[in-house]
């Protein structure tokens, strides 16, 4: 059984004898690849991998001055450290889809109970900021808005500026 691409292909070939020869030629002619030894293309590619790994350490090394001087400011700066764990568990009593906010603002309201932190409502000139850190907020709404965790533990730092800082207590 001939399908209909060989039927086509037969009819081709009866059409028009080409010799193979010519066309072999002609191709030949119309691609010259172009001759590069060896060495030029390791050294190009080489040039450009040290110029990627060069740009790959600086930003490393950026990274890691910044990540230092803010370790060093921190340690300087802290007057008062605390670990709390704090429970969650009326974040459970709303409705699902208000779980996650609501542990958000447990958390805050107890921070800022028990740092003793200044507010605008006070009269202060400068009220006092609470932070909360990225790694706390992701931790919260980890399993999304309906299932906040229980509780949370984390370490509460206050500077010398009265920034109070919530950060995720080590080994959550």
């Amino acid at each position: 059984m001939a399908t209909e691409e060989d039927k086509g292909l037969r009819e081709m070939q009866m059409e028009e004898p080409v010799d193979l020869a010519e066309e072999e030629l002609e191709l030949e002619e119309t691609e010259e690849p172009e001759e590069v030894s060896d060495s030029e293309v390791s050294e190009e590619e080489d040039e450009e991998l040290e110029e990627e790994l060069g740009e790959e350490e600086e930003f490393v090394e950026a990274e890691e001055k910044v990540s230092r001087k803010e370790k060093e400011e921190t340690e300087e700066d802290i007057v008062e450290e605390r670990f709390y764990t704090i429970p969650l568990g009326k974040a459970w009593i709303s409705p699902r889809k208000k779980r996650a906010p609501k542990a958000v603002r447990i958390v805050k309201s107890f921070v800022l109970k028990h740092m003793k932190v200044r507010t605008e409502a006070e009269g202060e000139e400068e009220p006092e900021r609470l932070v909360i850190d990225n790694e706390v907020n992701e931790k919260l709404w980890e399993r999304s808005i309906e299932k906040p965790p229980r509780n949370i533990r984390v370490r509460v730092v206050k500077d010398k500026e009265g920034v109070v800082t919530v950060l995720l207590a080590e080994g959550d």
